[in-house]
């Protein structure tokens, strides 16, 4: 292409909707531009809860119809969900949802055998039931698994069908729980203790591997022109997403901001302390040797719930409303499993505050300051908490995702913090897919310089922290004391 600028495939799927965007990349250019949206609605049948992996795989090929020539394709999504194959590679049934309730119960079982505090030392990741692990041993008595002869996490499955080459991705891989993130490979002593053949895998591959060329039956339906590589990228979702904050040399923190946040930091090793099990953070694997330390928050899920309840207000006139309500008045655990369940989340969210002795929260102004106010105190305490458990001291906050729109979230988490935040790459994910194909095929430089051409072409924002943190550590105080 002119000027040395080439495009990028990136197909990027969430759980409730999938899109391929297109990236141009050269020296100086990073654009992005939305080719395809397609929904992702999973599907009740009678043996339980079900990706539809087919409307996903036509949504692909849709995509790329629409998406037009492209120098390489690369693929993220959600973690941990997988496909079987059979000894002919054919699918083995969809693939089960992480929500289903086939791994109710099973984590007493694993930990019988394998204590979670020896789990945790061998792998890294925070305890959540429905890790790959669980599926796993929930799986293994049923007629299905037994004809398995591969498995195939949904990224690689995407990928297998559009090559014909099978391979495991490195970074979501290590949301399996079956990683060890110190020597980046399998952890064989926990898979052995507990009856996992890892020959169900194929080879593990690295972000920027190739993954094949898309198939001759591809390149006719989709009406690209071959040969089209395909290329392995961060292929978790959240790995992409720290892949593309726009960070320079300075000590950082990071918030993956959506439905759900993700804060922490970038270490070059895994912190398996008891102490960091208790706190429960996770070891998940980056770019380039890295290690994601971080822990799960509950995030914009509380204000998402809240406006469906009424009825979908325009989310500005909510921040105007919240910018003038009473702060820090009162305060909720945004990491409580209470608010996890969609329903009722302004009634829930008034009883938390009932409960704790706090004033109750009335109105739209006053709930939606409240959801703000607890999820910057979240941000706070996962921030601080990462720097002591690791021993490593930050300067500035990089806020990525959807929540970048949020500018009084932003602020909030700023003054919460005590830090700067700075604020952009508002289309994370899909950004990273885009660098890592573009350095596998001859973008020069290493994470540093990919981070580099981020922060020189897209919009960032610098919140400034205002006034002391000494509200901030009361309402923390507060919390605690419930």
């Amino acid at each position: 292409m002119s000027g040395g600028v080439k495009s990028y495939a990136a197909v990027d799927l969430g759980a409730s909707s999938g899109r391929v965007m297109v990236g141009r990349v050269g020296p100086d250019t990073l654009e992005l531009t939305e080719a395809h949206r397609f929904p992702n609605r999973p599907v009740r049948v009678p043996e339980g809860l079900r990706w539809d992996i087919l409307g996903l795989y036509a949504g692909v090929l849709d995509g790329l119809r629409a998406a037009g020539r492209v120098d390489s394709v690369g693929i993220d999504s959600w973690a941990v969900d997988h496909g079987l194959l059979d000894a002919d590679g054919a699918l083995l049934g969809n693939p089960v949802h992480y929500r289903d309730a086939r791994t109710e119960g099973v984590a007493e079982q694993v930990w019988a055998t394998v204590p979670p505090a020896e789990l945790y030392a061998a792998t890294g990741l925070q305890y959540a039931p429905f890790n790959t692990l669980y599926q796993l041993v929930a799986a293994r008595s049923r007629p299905q698994f037994a004809r398995a002869r591969r498995l195939l996490l949904v990224p690689d499955l995407l990928t297998y069908w559009l090559t014909g080459e099978q391979g495991t991705e490195l970074t979501n891989a290590s949301t399996t729980q079956l990683i060890d993130p110190r020597t980046r490979t399998w952890a064989y002593g926990v898979a052995e203790r507990l009856g996992i053949d890892l020959t169900l895998f194929p080879p593990l591959r690295q972000p920027g591997d190739p993954a094949g060329l898309l198939r001759p039956e591809v390149l006719e339906e989709t009406g690209l022109t071959g040969p089209v590589p395909v290329t392995a990228v961060g292929s978790h979702d959240t790995a992409s997403a720290v892949a593309a904050v726009p960070a320079g040399g300075e000590r950082f923190a990071y918030i993956c901001t959506g439905t759900w946040s993700l804060a922490g930091l970038e270490l070059d090793a895994p912190v398996l302390t008891e102490e960091s099990r208790a706190a429960n953070f996770t070891n998940e694997l980056g770019l380039d040797g890295t290690v994601r330390f971080l822990r799960n928050i509950m995030g914009l899920w509380l204000l998402q719930e809240c406006q469906r309840a009424w009825g979908e207000p325009d989310v500005e006139v909510l921040l105007r409303e919240a910018a003038g309500a009473p702060a820090l008045r009162s305060v909720v655990d945004a990491g409580d499993e209470a608010f996890l369940a969609p329903g009722r989340m302004p009634e829930r969210i008034a009883e938390a505050c009932r409960a704790s002795g706090q004033p109750v929260p009335s109105g739209r102004g006053e709930i939606t300051r409240c959801i703000l106010d607890s999820l910057a105190l979240a941000h706070r305490r996962a921030v601080r908490e990462a720097q002591r458990l690791a021993d490593h001291p930050v300067d500035v906050v990089y806020v990525v995702g959807g929540g970048t729109r949020n500018a009084l979230l932003c602020q909030l988490t700023a003054d919460a913090c005590g830090l700067p935040v700075v604020a952009g790459a508002t289309e994370a994910a899909a950004l990273g897919n885009v660098l890592v194909q573009a350095r596998a095929h001859g973008l020069a430089g290493d994470l540093a310089a990919l981070r580099g051409l981020l922060a020189r072409t897209q919009p960032l924002t610098r919140y400034t922290p205002r006034g002391g943190t000494g509200p901030w550590r009361e309402a923390a105080a507060r919390l605690a004391a419930r």
